[in-house]
């Protein structure tokens, strides 16, 4: 079942929010890699997102980068961003479950942002399962809060504003 951020639930399970773990490529990227002759690789990424991480941590929201491929473009976005990031993570509720255990936190305070098939065993664990409007229609099987926004085009800064706003009233 794919619903909208609009719909009062995702009010309601957003306030009980304590950590967003977030996808990088197709949810911070547009999901393209230009690949230069060397080797190296580049992606786009949205100057949105800023912000709406700011929001999401200013209401206590612990966000970070959950990436199953390890590249320094990921690195050098979460370090601009100032946030963590974790990356060459082959089974994400695994690696999940340990940062919740490290914070002291469960599945129940948690919501995640995905867009592929490598991201779907930790949406159907989350909270506050949140998938970018481009997702891979693998997800549509499972139940997820969809973005109006394309992956890599401030869909994240859409669902941290509506976390955001969602908790204000709790911790503003």
């Amino acid at each position: 079942m794919i619903r909208s951020l609009d719909d009062p639930e995702f009010a309601a399970r957003a306030r009980d929010v304590e950590i967003l773990g977030i996808d990088f490529d197709g949810v911070m990227t547009d999901n393209k890699v230009y690949v230069f002759e060397d080797g190296r690789e580049a992606v786009v990424c949205s100057r949105l997102e800023g912000y709406g991480l700011r929001a999401a941590a200013a209401t206590g929201v612990y966000c970070f980068i959950m990436s199953t491929e390890e590249n320094p473009v990921v690195t050098a976005r979460a370090k601009k961003l100032k946030i963590d990031c974790q990356q060459n993570i082959p089974d994400k509720v695994e690696a999940f479950t340990k940062v919740l255990e490290e914070r002291g936190l469960s599945f129940a305070q948690a919501a995640f942002i995905g867009n592929d098939t490598n991201d779907k065993g930790v949406l159907e664990k989350v909270h506050l399962p949140i998938s970018v409007s481009d997702a891979h229609e693998v997800l549509d099987t499972i139940e997820t809060f969809r973005t109006k926004r394309l992956g890599g085009n401030g869909a994240v800064r859409e669902a941290c504003d509506a976390i955001a706003q969602a908790r204000s009233g709790i911790k503003g």
